[in-house]
């Protein structure tokens, strides 16, 4: 974008001056996991996590309630794809914050695809204690590394290790 402005030097004269825009790129985003996480690794051995979410809107028109999922793909890198694989799974509720990202690539069979997904910079895992595979995998585990409800460190003669629990 450019602006014509008075030169600042002679003060008659006009000159055209370049305007940058500012750019934000941020998707904030609260909804169900579709699927469960699929993991991969990175020759370097990253962890790369792709999941689906679908988001719900309800509305009203014309005095009828209505409703639309939006169905979103996400990809999460690192620790967060491992903590997202480990305490999550489909239909878990996720609050996402993010950044859209758009790929294009060949297609095996000819032409060219496209899409857009959200990266996944920062997370919280929702709906209460219950969902994901450790709270599957071991009964008294909810989502977030905690128990079902207050447990007495002493119980069972264990005691609680909370150096463990990933956040």
């Amino acid at each position: 974008m450019a602006t014509i402005v008075p030169s600042a030097s002679t003060g008659s004269s006009l000159e055209v001056r370049r305007i940058t825009m500012a750019n934000f790129n941020k998707v904030i985003l609260l909804g169900n996991l579709t699927r469960d996480v699929e993991m991969r690794y990175t020759q370097g051995g990253t962890a790369i996590g792709k999941l689906g979410m679908a988001v719900n809107r309800r509305y009203t028109q014309n005095g009828e309630t209505k409703e639309s999922t939006c169905f979103v793909d996400l990809t999460a890198w690192g620790r967060q794809a491992e903590i997202l694989s480990q305490y999550t799974s489909k239909g878990a509720q996720l609050f996402v914050e993010g950044r859209l990202e758009y790929s294009t690539w060949e297609a095996k069979e000819g032409g060219k695809r496209s899409k857009l997904e959200v990266v996944v910079e920062n997370f919280q895992l929702m709906g209460g204690r219950s969902g994901g595979r450790e709270a599957q995998d071991n009964p008294g585990a909810s989502a977030g590394g905690r128990g079902t409800g207050p447990v007495d460190a002493n119980e069972g003669g264990a005691s609680a290790d909370f150096d463990s629990i990933p956040f």
